[in-house]
């Protein structure tokens, strides 16, 4: 075993729906864009041109149910529910038909943003690091085995604040489905079992305070429910 001039990183993981056991985390790719309502409520022309990807530390992804304490350096924090794909196998150049060959399992996550730094991002041109890739920012369920997944094409994908719906779509009106994502990914990097792909989120984003709880979830699935804290 190598030895390390400081104390090496704990393993950043979730758990796995049914075991003991934890998914071990390497990397988290999120989608932009992926929906059509979504492109639109964000000024965007949802037409389908390439997809495109930005990232979040291993760590930022934590269990639920979970506290979240209200993060620095934002007034506008906004949630996003998203179907999760866990990768128990790598690869580059990946063809669609093989992709589910690679594909641990799934689940449903959160990719929490501050919607007032990736705004000024946006207008100034720069990249979305400290609006998506914060402490925290991934709030994911236990993660579900693929061969007990009914499917990642189909089924409810919805999010509720306090006990009110704000987000309700299916995974069939995904702009690029999950085949061709990983796909379309593998091609600009080899991917590695234990990484994560975050597949987008539908229309309906908007924002929390302390207080609020976020309860959502994809049929067939999981669920999650995560508290807004008091601010970090």
């Amino acid at each position: 075993m190598p030895m390390y001039v400081i104390n090496a990183p704990k393993q950043a993981s979730l758990a796995v729906q049914g075991s003991s056991d934890r998914f071990p985390v390497r990397r988290i790719f999120c989608v932009g864009r992926n929906y059509e309502a979504h492109a639109r409520e964000m000024g965007k022309d949802p037409t389908r041109e390439a997809p495109f990807f930005f990232t979040k530390p291993a760590d930022a992804a934590v269990d639920t149910p979970f506290t979240l304490p209200y993060p620095k350096l934002t007034e506008d924090l906004h949630h996003e529910i998203e179907l999760v794909i866990a990768l128990g196998k790598g690869g580059s150049n990946i063809a669609e038909a093989d992709v589910m060959t690679h594909v641990w399992g799934a689940a449903v996550g959160l990719d929490m943003t501050r919607r007032d730094l990736q705004g000024e991002a946006k207008k100034m041109g720069r990249p979305w690091d400290w609006g998506k890739a914060f402490d925290n920012s991934a709030p994911i369920s236990a993660i579900k085995p693929i061969a007990d997944v009914p499917s990642v094409e189909t089924g409810r994908i919805w999010l509720s604040v306090n006990g009110e719906l704000r987000q309700d779509a299916d995974l069939s009106d995904l702009i690029w489905s999950v085949r061709e994502t990983v796909a379309i990914l593998s091609r600009a990097m080899t991917l590695a079992p234990g990484d994560l792909i975050m597949t987008g989120t539908p229309a309906g984003v908007g924002a929390v305070v302390p207080g609020d709880v976020i309860t959502g979830g994809v049929d067939g699935i999981g669920t999650l429910e995560v508290t807004i804290g008091d601010r970090a």
